[in-house]
């Protein structure tokens, strides 16, 4: 058997993210209790059950290669978190034309200024005149409160094409069909190769050609399983970070993908 980055890393990561997910807690963007794996959970408050990344092949997405997100999934976020939308589903085409159209404004109007207001939409910083007498209300892509709400998925080889240009990202991790967090890995048996020819893809090639998959990005992810960087959209190479499991110690080795369980785990926490 030859071992690459497919049979080793990325299916090993793909797996655990599938596991059941202690939940602790984290602070999310409201200032609320989130998921992680840190301090205890506050007293007198339920911990939520645990909760795994459902994975589904990228070939049973219901998504063109040409579409950023899972728009089924988006939309059913829609209605089962909003009210308003609830009452008449077809305002979430309403709001999946607005979402659509901060993604294909990324080539004029630059990559940082439309991830800044998709993230301003995930943050449920962003209104519809859905209410009485067309009153504003906030429109909520991502439940905070109750996170067992919202929708978890971990795919592998998620294609996106724009123009000529066509990319894979080794794996995704997706909420509500929204794909936040892109992981990108390295085979672990070439000595020649590491993390950072994973980060340099992510950040010459994939940032450069296919802008439109970064639009949401909350951070990607990359590893060649002994180590794991993660950073930011155009966040330069040497200040990617590593995934601290604690307050002193850095991953290696195989707790390379416990780091990135906690990083899946913690997505919703990093949008605020």
């Amino acid at each position: 058997m030859t071992f690459n980055e497919s049979n080793t890393i990325e299916a090993y990561l793909c797996d655990l993210l599938a596991r059941p997910m202690a939940r602790n807690a984290v602070r999310d963007a409201a200032g609320g209790y989130g998921v992680g794996l840190g301090a205890p959970y506050p007293p007198g408050r339920d911990a939520p059950a645990p909760l795994g990344w459902q994975p589904v092949a990228a070939a049973d997405l219901q998504r063109q290669p040409q579409e950023v997100f899972v728009e089924s999934q988006v939309r059913a976020a829609l209605i089962r978190l909003n009210p308003e939308i609830a009452a008449r589903p077809e305002r979430a085409d309403e709001v999946l034309y607005k979402l659509r159209a901060i993604v294909l404004s990324v080539r004029s109007d630059g990559l940082i200024k439309c991830n800044e207001e998709f993230t301003a939409w995930l943050r449920g910083e962003r209104s519809m005149p859905f209410g009485p007498n067309n009153e504003h209300v906030t429109v909520r892509l991502i439940d905070f409160k109750d996170l067992e709400n919202n929708q978890y998925v971990v795919t592998t080889q998620y294609g996106f094409r724009a123009g000529p240009a066509e990319r894979r990202a080794d794996a995704m991790l997706l909420v509500n069909g929204f794909p936040l967090i892109l992981i990108e890995t390295k085979t672990p048996v070439r000595p020649a190769v590491s993390w950072v020819d994973a980060a340099l893809q992510i950040h010459d090639d994939y940032e450069k050609y296919v802008p439109e998959l970064f639009v949401c990005n909350v951070f990607s992810v990359a590893t060649d399983g002994k180590e794991l960087r993660f950073g930011a959209i155009h966040l330069p190479i040497d200040l990617w970070g590593p995934w601290r499991m604690d307050e002193d110690a850095v991953p290696t080795g195989l707790r390379i993908a416990q780091a990135v369980h906690r990083s899946g785990g913690t997505a919703l926490a990093c949008t605020g």
